[in-house]
């Protein structure tokens, strides 16, 4: 599962060619679905899925992965951030795609299916067909186009109405963001990243089948899946085990040091300030600044990307891309508009908006960001009264 929050900078994919395959499967072929666990990097964080191939009789044992990119692809950095940037289906040995998962310390699981030679011939033809060069390449989506969702895609697309899929394994579904929150420390980048990023589009309930764009979803609704009155899956396996030594970072690292590092600046300032008369020019233009330029971005995502996920984001309730003209009014000693504390009284009530939108529900917040809100609130409301007071300039 890949994911850009920390941008492509993270991201580590290789296409792969394994042998050619030509012709019809043995009798005594096999063909298995793959799931691997978890990884450190953010590209790793959700698993992956893919399927196996196996014929002993004409010496072959192959993988076919739909979670793989051309990072030399032109323009390659705006196709991602724009949503556009295409996934390929790869082909590689066994051996060398579970060497990489062996030293990345992750756990891979096996599922072997129960098909008839007739059904492992149509699915091996079928990723074989996939995989030619005008084939290979398809949109990626987070949610509904991915590694993981390829999986029951492909099953269904081969097996039809043999296959299905019981849907009451699940007693609890969750939203897509809590699904996304199984994978992640509330305290890391990525985690705050995420929740910026993604918009209130992502805190429906997900049906469950929706719940297989995650691999270990996958995995579990395989076990609850039948071929005709026969379950889907005859054995299951663990290829490769994880010593389970990943260790987080430091708190200094993280998010939340950093931001109550700046509120705690921002409360000081201020009083400062209140006690002096005076104002910040520094402080104001910063967190004006940096509050605007993350509502600009997400305003990008929203309206100028592919992106599905990242529609209807009421971060922008306290991420205001105005706050980036204003940024240039507050740098100034003086000169300020006379309608600053008719616009601070609008941010304020937008800012209130951001929690009364969380308890309704509207749309879940990372956590962190109430320390930012904090922050805001303190400086939305000295402002407010150093703009009220009758010596302050005017313009």
């Amino acid at each position: 599962m890949q994911l850009g929050i920390r941008l492509v900078a993270t991201f580590v994919c290789f296409l792969f060619f394994g042998p050619a395959v030509q012709g019809q499967l043995s009798s005594n072929a096999r063909i298995s679905v793959i799931t691997c666990g978890p990884g450190t990097d953010l590209y790793a964080t959700f698993g992956h899925s893919a399927f196996r191939v196996q014929d002993p009789a004409n010496g072959f044992d192959v993988v076919y992965n739909y979670g793989t990119f051309n990072f030399n692809t032109p323009n390659f950095y705006m196709k991602f951030a724009r949503g556009k940037l295409l996934y390929s289906l790869s082909r590689q040995r066994f051996e060398d795609f579970l060497y990489a998962y062996q030293l990345e310390n992750r756990w891979v699981k096996e599922q072997l299916l129960q098909l008839s030679e007739h059904q492992k011939n149509e699915l091996f033809r079928f990723l074989e067909t996939n995989y030619e060069p005008r084939n290979r390449d398809y949109k990626y989506d987070f949610l509904f186009n991915n590694c993981s969702t390829k999986i029951p895609g492909v099953l269904t697309n081969v097996l039809e109405d043999q296959l299905q899929f019981r849907e009451d394994h699940l007693e609890n579904p969750y939203t897509f963001r809590e699904l996304i929150h199984q994978y992640l420390d509330t305290n890391s980048w990525s985690s705050l990243g995420i929740d910026l990023a993604l918009g209130a589009v992502i805190d429906r309930k997900a049906g469950v089948l929706e719940h297989m764009f995650l691999p270990d979803y996958v995995f579990r609704q395989l076990e609850h899946s039948f071929l005709g009155k026969k379950p889907l899956v005859t054995r299951e396996r663990s290829i490769l085990e994880s010593n389970g030594n990943q260790h987080g970072g430091y708190f200094t690292s993280s998010p939340a040091f950093w931001l109550l590092l700046a509120l705690m600046f921002t409360v000081a300032i201020s009083y400062i300030d209140f006690k002096n008369g005076s104002r910040s020019r520094a402080l104001d233009s910063l967190l004006f600044f940096a509050t605007g330029a993350v509502g600009l971005f997400m305003v990008f995502l929203w309206f100028f990307t592919d992106h599905t996920a990242t529609a209807w984001n009421f971060n922008l309730l306290w991420a205001c891309p105005f706050n980036l003209a204003l940024a240039v009014y507050l740098v100034r000693k003086h000169g300020e508009p006379r309608q600053m504390p008719s616009f601070l009284l609008v941010l304020m009530g937008m800012l209130l908006l951001a929690p009364l939108f969380w308890l309704l529900g509207i749309q879940a917040f990372s956590p962190l960001v109430a320390i930012v809100w904090l922050a805001l609130a303190l400086r939305y409301a000295f402002l407010y009264q150093y703009y009220k007071s009758p010596t302050t300039p005017r313009s």
